[in-house]
């Protein structure tokens, strides 16, 4: 007997195809929909695998039919996207929705969005919990986008339960924007100094795909209307992060420490932050009586494996395009040797 019908909405992206093989484990019969409507090598057969545009209308209606027992949606972004799903609420038993640790804001009203701006960046409690303010809903950023999305599903909740998952910094193999890269390529190319900023201390919680499948897994069986936390069971430095993949690689290197901000791009890495980012994951213990399936440094050969086979024969921009969209140059070596040399 199986636990029911589950739909995964964008089951090929990083979170989705380690969501559809936790489902298939527990028993749920899962449909796996993408715009492609191609599968992974990594499912069971039983799995079924749908092309599938959200945007077209009345696709995604066509594509449940008379309903399923609980739908997970990975690639929702907006209002609009909440709108959807609450209009199709006839056809959904619950929802789980991957949100996004972007939507906080620290006493000062700062968050992700003024970051870049003079004393900008968000001075966050450690660890964030649930409870913490959130930046105004709109569509004007990426943050405000998922705000919205959120309120707006948690106001159906009487007809649409739905468990919302703030994600930390996403993990893993298929990952668009991997961060991890920013070591795995300097180990690669024979770099022998890693140049970290603020002491090699910033802290970006990361998030592992298996540990936030299991979160799906866990409000899959048990619906409700609830926002939680979605993190690895450490929050590492970036510096210890750096040993662990040099360690991975069977790399050896030095680190050299800038105590302040990056000096231009000089000792920035995709996880640098000037005060820590940890988000507190008691409520999903609680709650859903959530434990971590995999350490960071546990998952990370998988990880390297994945990146280097990627990155092998090709320029990293063409290989990470998510990683590229940021226009900052992460492997800029002549501007560290310059910056090196006049410490000298």
């Amino acid at each position: 007997m199986t636990k029911g019908n589950a739909f995964v909405l964008g089951a090929t992206g990083q979170v989705g195809r380690a969501a559809v093989r936790a489902l298939v484990s527990d028993g749920w019969e899962v449909t796996a929909a993408s715009r492609g409507g191609s599968g992974d090598e990594g499912w069971p057969e039983e799995v079924r695998s749908v092309g599938l545009d959200r945007n077209e209308e009345g696709a995604l209606a066509a594509a449940l039919g008379e309903g399923t027992d609980v739908l997970v949606d990975v690639v929702a972004y907006d209002a609009g996207h909440a709108a959807q799903l609450t209009g199709l609420a006839d056809r959904i038993g619950s929802a789980v929705v991957i949100s996004s640790g972007a939507v906080y804001e620290d006493e000062q009203g700062r968050s992700f969005d003024t970051q870049d701006r003079p004393d900008g960046f968000p001075r966050y409690p450690v660890p964030i919990p649930e409870s913490l303010a959130t930046v105004a809903p709109g569509d004007g950023t990426y943050g405000t986008r998922k705000v919205a999305l959120e309120r707006d599903l948690l106001a159906a909740g009487d007809a649409l339960p739905t468990t919302l998952l703030r994600a930390g910094a996403i993990h893993g193999p298929y990952c668009p924007g991997p961060r991890e890269l920013w070591f795995v390529k300097r180990a690669l190319d024979g770099r022998p100094v890693r140049v970290l900023a603020y002491g090699g201390t910033s802290r970006f919680h990361p998030a592992h795909v298996a540990n936030i499948a299991e979160l799906v897994r866990l409000a899959a069986a048990n619906p409700g209307s609830r926002v939680l936390n979605a993190a690895d069971p450490e929050a590492p430095t970036v510096a210890e992060i750096g040993s662990a993949i040099d360690a991975v690689l069977g790399a050896e290197s030095e680190t050299v420490l800038i105590e302040g901000a990056p000096q231009g791009g000089v000792g920035l890495t995709p996880w640098t932050s000037e005060h820590p980012i940890v988000y507190d994951m008691t409520a999903a213990e609680r709650e859903l009586g959530y434990r971590p399936v995999v350490s960071y440094a546990e998952s990370l050969p998988e990880t390297v494996e994945w990146l280097a086979g990627r990155l092998k024969g090709r320029e990293w921009r063409e290989a990470f395009p998510g990683l590229a969209k940021y226009q900052v140059d992460f492997f800029d070596y002549a501007a560290e040797d310059t910056w090196l040399a006049s410490r000298a």
